[in-house]
């Protein structure tokens, strides 16, 4: 059992991060800097993902992302996700991290970095009413989306597995506004009521739609090139995050909650990694010491 428990442990560490120790070479960067970043220790931000729950947290917002055509086009033409979905993951963790727990100079860096990859992201998409539309990575409403869908899908996920959140869901969506702001999403919402009534508008004005192109996607979420052995657990995951969206939606994605308990197996399954993990987070862990060291400067330069 130990050995199996090692095995998979490793495993899991690549596939997140890249490296077997689960630490990426970036993270050291945290420890750098000379301020406590856009959140800090105590944030509602900290609290939301540095939590287990943000395992499910990015299958919900990777299925809620393909139900805009604009958004699901830039994917089809442009994402390596078949041929490096591990890759594209990483770079997804790289940012979400980077501007979580990083000083306020390297958060906007990793962030211009994702704008410069999105100046490259154009291209034309067939809409609801199966008009042809340019799109372009950084227009405004593909932004929008993909900033409120993942601000829905953390929050929601946190809601179901993870624990309290500082400052409530209000707080946690006014804070991450931030991080929309410095991808260039033009006013993002700032309380729980503005982020369900934004993702409601997309749905009202007819923008979301199904088809082939969503079909091929969830089918690939469904089913990722991972190890055999973490297969079960993430099939269990990947059920809740379904059981997690509202019916209409999964409707939309031609998805189905299951009828066993799902919110129990993924809590089960998610204690489990925590288990292997530890409760110790190399990422939270660079950001604390970046912070020490400063109060300590702060302190010797106070005292002379």
């Amino acid at each position: 059992m130990g050995r199996f428990s090692d095995t998979w442990r490793s495993h899991l560490l690549t596939t997140l991060s890249g490296q077997g120790d689960g630490k990426p070479r970036w993270v050291d960067k945290l420890a750098e800097g000379d301020d406590v970043g856009f959140f800090g220790p105590g944030s509602a931000s900290w609290a939301v993902h540095g939590g287990m729950a943000t395992m499910v947290a990015g299958i919900r917002a990777l299925l809620m992302q393909t139900l805009h055509p604009g958004a699901m086009a830039g994917v089809h033409d442009w994402s390596r996700y078949h041929e490096d979905p591990l890759g594209r993951l990483s770079g997804t963790i790289q940012w979400l991290v980077t501007v979580t727990f990083a000083d306020t100079a390297l958060a906007e860096l990793e962030s211009s970095r994702v704008g410069r990859f999105h100046d490259r992201v154009v291209g034309t998409y067939l809409d609801a009413q199966g008009i042809e539309r340019p799109y372009a990575a950084g227009d405004p409403e593909l932004l929008s989306w993909v900033h409120v869908v993942f601000t829905d899908a953390f929050l929601a996920s946190h809601k179901i597995w993870g624990g309290p959140i500082p400052g409530g869901a209000d707080g946690y969506v006014r804070e991450w506004a931030k991080a929309g702001e410095l991808v260039g999403v033009a006013d993002p919402p700032r309380s729980d009521a503005e982020l369900a009534a934004a993702l409601a508008s997309f749905r009202d004005a007819g923008i979301l739609k199904s088809g082939e192109r969503v079909a091929e996607a969830v089918r690939f979420i469904r089913n990722p090139p991972l190890r055999r052995s973490m297969l079960p657990a993430y099939r269990i995951m990947f059920a809740g995050a379904v059981a997690s969206i509202d019916p209409e939606y999964r409707a939309m994605l031609g998805l189905r909650r299951s009828r066993l308990p799902v919110i129990w197996g993924t809590k089960v399954v998610l204690g489990f990694v925590r288990t292997l993990l530890g409760s110790s987070s190399t990422s939270e862990d660079a950001a604390r010491s970046r912070i020490t060291r400063l109060d300590g400067q702060a302190r010797v330069g106070g005292s002379s």
